[in-house]
This record gives C-alpha cells, sequence and structure tokens, in this order.
C-alpha cells in the first residue's frame, strides 16, 4: 500500500508533541513567567500533571530520554526529595486553583524508585493538588518489576501502564543494551493485569541493529500472543553525536533507510490485520481502548506523551526536564537532576527555558495537532497560501490531499504524516533542530 519516495523522507522532522517544538526554545522564560502562568489557571480548570523520573537501574544502548544510572541509593533519595519541593511549591503557587484529573509518571524509568519511594511520592501529590479522583498512567522497564511494585500499582489503582519491550529477539535485545526473556515480559503482563491495569501498551521498534523483517514478524507475533491493549511502533533514531551511549551501537549493523520503511509498512499490516485499530502512523490500538475510543469521536490529542485521550489544555511537568503547557507559554525545567535540586533547594521554579506561544502558533499548533489525530485539518487561507507549494509534492504523489483549505493525508501518506504536517511550520525553515527521520 505504501509507496517509498526518499527524496520526502530524507529531511528530518519533528514528532510534534508541541507546538512550536522544544527546538524553539530559548532563555526567554523565567520562573516570573511560570507564576504568572499559574496564577492565572482557573479555579475549576482540569490539569494534568506529568512527572519525570530521569534513572534506570540498566542503561539501554540506544535510549535518547533523559535518564541516568540508579546504581546510588543517595542520588535517587536527593532526587525525590528535591521533587517534593516542586510539587509543594507549585500546588502553592496555584492556591487551590485547577482540578488535576491526570497524572502521569515517565522516565527514565519510575520503578527505578522503590515501591515506598513511589507510593510516598504519590500520597504527596494527591495531598498537595486535593487530587482526589485521577486517572493514573505509568511507564514501566519489566527488568525491575518486582512483587512490591506490582502491589503499589494495584494499590494506588493505576489502570494505564506502558512496558518497554523493544524487541522479543535475543540477539538484539543483547545488540541494544536490554536484555529481557521473553518469559519476563510475559510474567509482568500477567502480574500487571493481576494488579487492575486495564489499558496495557508494549513500546517496540524497527530499525534496530541486525534486524530484517523476519525478526520484526516475529517480535509482533511474540507481543500478539500477550495480548496488549494498545502497541507503539517506534524507528529506531541513531544519533550518537548527541547520546553518547549509542555509540556501544555499531552503526554499520543498522537497516538502511528503505528497509525501515518496509518494516515500518510491515509492522502496520499485521497490526491491522490483528483487528487493532491505527492512532496515527506509529500507534496501535484494540476498538475498545480508551484511544482508540477517542480517535473514532474526535477527543484524541498530541502532548508530550504522544497521542492521548488526556483532552487537558493545562499540562504541568514536575522533574528534571519536564515540559509544561500553561496559558501563553511552554517551559521546560532543568535538564540536570544536579542544577535542578540546586534551583530548588534556593525555593526557585526549576525552569531553564521555554517559549512564549503567539496566536500564530496557536493557529498553526492546532493545525498540526489535528493533521496528525484526525488525518485532516481545516487550514486558515493565509497559511494554505504560503504552505502550498510545500505540500504540492506530496499531493502530486498520491499522499494528500489539499482542497477547499481542508490538508488531507490519504492512506497512502500515513508514513508521511509528520513531513506532511513539518509544511505547515512556520519555523523549519530557520530552526537548527536536530531531529529523527519520519520513518
Amino acid at each position: 500500500m505504501w509507496t517509498y519516495h526518499l527524496d520526502l523522507l530524507d529531511r528530518a522532522v519533528p514528532r510534534y508533541t508541541s507546538y512550536p517544538t522544544a527546538a524553539e526554545f530559548g532563555e526567554g522564560i523565567d520562573q516570573a513567567d511560570i507564576a504568572r502562568a499559574l496564577a492565572g489557571v482557573a479555579r475549576e480548570e482540569p490539569v494534568s500533571l506529568y512527572l519525570h523520573i530521569p534513572y534506570c537501574h540498566e542503561i539501554c544502548w540506544y535510549c535518547g530520554c533523559n535518564t541516568g544510572s540508579a546504581a546510588r541509593q543517595g542520588r535517587l533519595d536527593a532526587y525525590v526529595e528535591a521533587l517534593g519541593s516542586e510539587i509543594d511549591l507549585v500546588a502553592t503557587r496555584l492556591g487551590g486553583r485547577g482540578r488535576v484529573r491526570r497524572i502521569a509518571f515517565g522516565g527514565g524509568s519510575p520503578n527505578a524508585l522503590s515501591s515506598l519511594q513511589f507510593v510516598r511520592l504519590f500520597d504527596r501529590l494527591v495531598t498537595a493538588f486535593a487530587a482526589s479522583e485521577v486517572d493514573v498512567s505509568i511507564e514501566l522497564d519489566p527488568r525491575t518489576l518486582d512483587r512490591p511494585w506490582i502491589d503499589a500499582v494495584a494499590g494506588i489503582g493505576i489502570r494505564s501502564a506502558s512496558l518497554g519491550v523493544q524487541s522479543f529477539s535475543p540477539q538484539i535485545q543483547a545488540a541494544i543494551g536490554r536484555v529481557q526473556p521473553v518469559e519476563m515480559i510475559a510474567a509482568a503482563t500477567d502480574a500487571l493485569r493481576g494488579a487492575g491495569v486495564t489499558s496495557l501498551n508494549f513500546d517496540l521498534m524497527y530499525g534496530l541493529p541486525g534486524q530484517d523483517e523476519a525478526e520484526l514478524e516475529r517480535s509482533i507475533a511474540a507481543a500478539l500472543a500477550l495480548g496488549p491493549d494498545r502497541l507503539a511502533v517506534f524507528g529506531y533514531a541513531h544519533l550518537p553525536q548527541m547520546f553518547s551511549r549509542q555509540r556501544r551501537i555499531d552503526g554499520a549493523t543498522l537497516p538502511g533507510a528503505e528497509a525501515r520503511f518496509r518494516q515500518a509498512a510491515l509492522a502496520h499490516d499485521m497490526l491491522v490485520g490483528a483487528r487493532y485499530q491505527p492512532i496515527g502512523f506509529d500507534h496501535f490500538a484494540r476498538p475498545g481502548d480508551p484511544l482508540a475510543v477517542a480517535a473514532r469521536t474526535g477527543g484524541l490529542r498530541r502532548n508530550f506523551q504522544g497521542f492521548t485521550e488526556d483532552r487537558c489544555d493545562t499540562l504541568i511537568g514536575l522533574g528534571a526536564s519536564a515540559i509544561s503547557r500553561l496559558e501563553g507559554l511552554l517551559a521546560q525545567n532543568e535538564k540536570a537532576p544536579g542544577r535542578y535540586r540546586m534551583r530548588l533547594s534556593a525555593d526557585q521554579l526549576p525552569v531553564q527555558r521555554g517559549i512564549a506561544i503567539g496566536a500564530e502558533d496557536l493557529r498553526r499548533g492546532q493545525m498540526i495537532e489535528r493533521l496528525l489525530c484526525d488525518g485532516r485539518a481545516t487550514i486558515d487561507p493565509d497559511i494554505a497560501i504560503a504552505a502550498q507549494h510545500r505540500i504540492a509534492p506530496f499531493v502530486e504523489r498520491g499522499l494528500a490531499r489539499f482542497d477547499g483549505g481542508e490538508l488531507a493525508i490519504l492512506p497512502a501518506g500515513l508514513p508521511y504524516a509528520r513531513s506532511i504536517a513539518a509544511t505547515l511550520d512556520a519555523y523549519r525553515a530557520t530552526s537548527a533542530g536536530a531531529f529523527s527521520r519520519a520513518v
């Protein structure tokens, strides 16, 4: 169904988990801006929280996340203490305004913390933000998912969880520094189901070292046998100049661009054939999962966690490198845990950089979000005129339709979705940001 067009995929493009993207962030946003934005949150406004735990017990070589080793307990203790200080500081700034509806824990690996640390952290959140009725999601590393952690998931009432699987091939697992036998994934799946998780996601990857279509097919089949509610199938982004841990991966063993494209197509066909609903280009969900329901009913959104059914416009990021989306701005915390802790020890909001969002940004951001979430978007006339020449190559090859002010991604254009969205991005001609390939 898909045709490979090298010239249309040769340019790296953003994932568009925000607009403007983090590549446009600068030092023009400070803690005074954050304080003003928090003061402007309406009393009953729905709010989402994201907490970043930048530690893992084992560092995977492919990883591009902000994470470090959890080998020293003192390092974890100090971070959790600082995170608690930020929780209290932000809650004080809100002054009872806003109603927390969703809490997401990511990393790194939240289960780099002990289960007791995590439960205490969650209790502090619930108390500080008066979050009595809240949906909770969490990313988990199956290699360190022990019984106390399963009990914590059950006790808190977490219903949505994501397991980092990547590949079921022992050879590829060894090549990316993430060894976890299929029995381990199966045990984690059964335990989380028993703990009450009703929406379980597996993260898988294509474009890994030594990976071919046959191996990817076997990994997807193994994943389907365990019956996750959602799957995210990402292309590995090899950027060793940015992430030193990736230098342990031999770039000569990576599939080429066209081979990656074929792998993505294989994953799409297998999962759709297994009756998973495609969500955008690289996410899939069972028809009854909340993500699939949101996609069918026009409620799908895109934020820093990717595709989501979370409709909150206000998202507060807590922890090192976490990003907040507030009225009129995007802001990112200090990335280095040491500097993050230092700012909080001085009773300062730990924002490092960000960007003010103008009316033009809002318009373009909404169009890009709808295009990626719904496959179509109404384009304002002035933006349509300016973007027409950039959209034309996709239209000419049957990948998109641009008619009467509506831009639509056609079935053959699905793997080009991010590239098509980039035609609406006013920053792409001037930004120096480094991004991954669209496929």
